[in-house]
């Protein structure tokens, strides 16, 4: 049984020496494979994964090997195990850890920086200088280490925010989510109360944008997309207006909004050519500009526009200065429903199915998450 020198583990969280785990093999490829359960260090703890959700980025990964970096180059074939928006339950604590508690519910963030780097200073440890370097202390699980699509995986405790007794798993895996809307708003984008936010693309970090600004106190609130059940979505989770951008000009309607001089603030999650260039339309002199989406190919863009109007545009990957646990606390409080976004759900066992509902939209999956119910149902027997 599990007991390594030093980590700290309970009778009532028994953890087997090896775990199963998902394997990205070849592109496109997993395998269901056994691994060793991790050793925590110093400031980490073994987590037990209980939820996690899919995000375009997995199947980014899963297909293409980019943006995730193994061992220097593309994960592939190198027992790599993807899968970045978990929650789970501690399991056992590295050596001298009193900051949490073995068997205390949590969400993570997913990187954890060098902490010793200009940005890591910064607190913006998503943009750590040592990016990809474990070497260094640098750790982004399911991007540069082994990430959630298994039974167990090792975080900083830094990573961790407590999910509170009334929040499901499924709903605690979406904190990520809301944490980098947060992040691309408030600690990078200075978002003030009464300020105007448009959000470009009803997916799931655009629709939680829009919850976020609307929590925030943003007004007004506009969202555009293409899908009237997305929109409607959006609608649900506070925006003001909403705009189908094949039946109406989103540049032109977002003017006269907001008095005829564009919004304070564009979040552009959707990353064409096309809706970079609406978001600079759309933004006021002075205005920002958020870039949440990677866009597939180069981008032409109206950039004199952008200069001449002296209009910000910044790039976010991900969460970052703690931005997760403020979202946290505003789904705690139930400032809004992030649930809303949660389509479907299958056992982490049925991976593969689960990651082509939310490839091809089977049934207009939004955020689709796996759940571990394998561990649940051997904790839950350890309890009786």
């Amino acid at each position: 049984m599990y007991q390594p020198d030093g980590v700290k583990t309970s009778p009532d969280f028994p953890i087997p020496d090896r775990m199963t785990a998902w394997v990205l093999g070849d592109p496109d490829q997993l395998m269901l494979r056994e691994k060793p359960v991790l050793v925590p260090a110093r400031a980490e703890v073994l987590v037990r994964i209980d939820a996690v959700a899919i995000c375009a980025t997995d199947l980014e990964i899963i297909h293409s090997g980019s943006p995730a970096s193994i061992l220097g180059g593309l994960p592939f074939n190198k027992n790599f195990t993807p899968g970045h928006e978990y929650m789970g339950t501690v399991a056992a604590l590295g050596p001298d850890v009193d900051e949490f508690a073995i068997g205390e519910r949590i969400s993570v963030e997913i990187h954890a920086g060098c902490g010793q780097c200009k940005r890591c200073r910064q607190g913006m440890y998503t943009s750590c200088l040592n990016y990809g370097k474990p070497e260094k202390g640098h750790r982004a699980n399911g991007f540069t280490t082994d990430g959630g699509f298994a039974e167990y995986a090792v975080n900083h405790i830094n990573t961790l925010a407590r999910v509170p007794d009334t929040m499901s798993d499924a709903e605690a895996t979406l904190v990520v989510t809301a944490g980098t809307s947060m992040y691309g708003l408030t600690e990078l984008g200075g978002l003030v109360a009464g300020e105007s936010v448009v959000v470009i693309g009803p997916g799931p970090i655009g629709l939680l944008a829009v919850a976020v600004a609307k929590a925030l106190g943003a007004s007004p609130v506009i969202l555009t997309g293409t899908r009237n059940k997305r929109l409607a979505i959006g609608q649900e989770l506070g925006a003001d207006r909403v705009i189908n951008i094949n039946d109406e000009d989103a540049v032109e309607v977002v003017r006269q909004l907001t008095g005829g001089i564009g919004a304070d603030y564009v979040v552009e999650c959707a990353g064409t050519e096309a809706t970079i260039n609406q978001a600079i339309h759309m933004t006021n002199r002075g205005g920002k500009i958020c870039l949440a989406a990677f866009p597939h190919h180069p981008v032409t863009m109206d950039l004199a526009h952008l200069v001449k109007n002296n209009i910000y545009a910044y790039g976010i990957r991900g969460e970052g200065r703690s931005a997760t646990r403020r979202a946290m606390a505003l789904m705690a409080e139930k400032r809004f429903d992030a649930t809303r976004i949660h389509t479907h759900t299958f056992p982490l066992a049925d991976l593969p199915t689960a990651l082509r509902y939310a490839r091809e939209r089977v049934e207009d999956a939004i955020k689709v998450v796996v759940t571990n119910r394998r561990v649940v149902s051997i904790a839950n027997a350890a309890a009786e």
